[in-house]
């Protein structure tokens, strides 16, 4: 991308979420995870550029930080403005934009200062760990570092192992999860919420079940309910 397209997607994100608050949107979040645009230039494993956009991660960090601010400025400072990233990529589960809390701190910050309201961050599994030496996983983190609220997710409520796994494997079916280890970390206020994708596949009433304690009502996932989304 040259600059002249560097801008111009710039305003194209501002205008699109002008347009999302006229409509009458709650919010906007911006995907920068799982390899899309904004999370090519935040990774070293896609950005090779060779100007103030490649680098060292702040430099890798400022795309996406000037489509923060741009929106910002867009929608006032008024309107919750969601970002969310991810480690891992959906071809390369070993991926990190960040190897450590201070390389972490160093995109979410930018972030935060250019108008982040509230920070998702897309894990496989919610109660892994993302660095060594604590039980923070990456919307922890996030927190900490940041002080912004935070959105985690991943294997919401299903036991055995997450969706990409179950997907490509040989396995049907995603067994009903315990909530307590979920509920324990949102309670020490680890984060501040969370997202449900697969269970909801399966079981749309996946929320008021769980609100009204029908635990003996809650559905497992299957892989086939898939060929319904296609």
């Amino acid at each position: 991308m040259t600059d002249s397209d560097i801008a111009d997607t710039i305003s194209a994100f501002a205008s699109a979420a002008t347009a999302a608050r006229s409509i009458g949107f709650d919010a906007v979040e911006l995907h920068g995870a799982h390899g899309y645009l904004l999370d090519q230039f935040l990774w070293a494993g896609a950005n090779s550029r060779a100007d103030r956009y490649g680098g060292n991660v702040p430099a890798r960090t400022l795309f996406a930080a000037e489509v923060v601010r741009a929106v910002r400025e867009a929608v006032g400072e008024d309107f919750p403005l969601i970002f969310r990233f991810s480690q891992w990529k959906l071809q390369d589960y070993g991926a990190r934009l960040a190897s450590s809390p201070f390389e972490l701190e160093e995109i979410v910050g930018p972030l935060a200062d250019a108008g982040v309201s509230v920070f998702h961050a897309s894990t496989r599994r919610f109660w892994e760990p993302e660095f060594e030496g604590a039980s923070l996983n990456l919307a922890g983190w996030t927190r900490k570092l940041t002080g912004r609220p935070t959105i985690s997710v991943g294997s919401v409520g299903l036991g055995g192992g997450d969706f990409l796994e179950q997907l490509r494997g040989s396995s049907t079916e995603a067994p009903i999860g315990t909530l307590d280890e979920l509920v324990a970390r949102m309670r020490s206020e680890e984060f501040d919420l969370i997202a449900v994708g697969r269970a909801l596949i399966s079981d749309p009433d996946w929320p008021a079940k769980i609100r009204e304690g029908r635990w003996s009502e809650l559905q497992p996932f299957y892989k086939e309910e898939l060929q319904h989304l296609v």
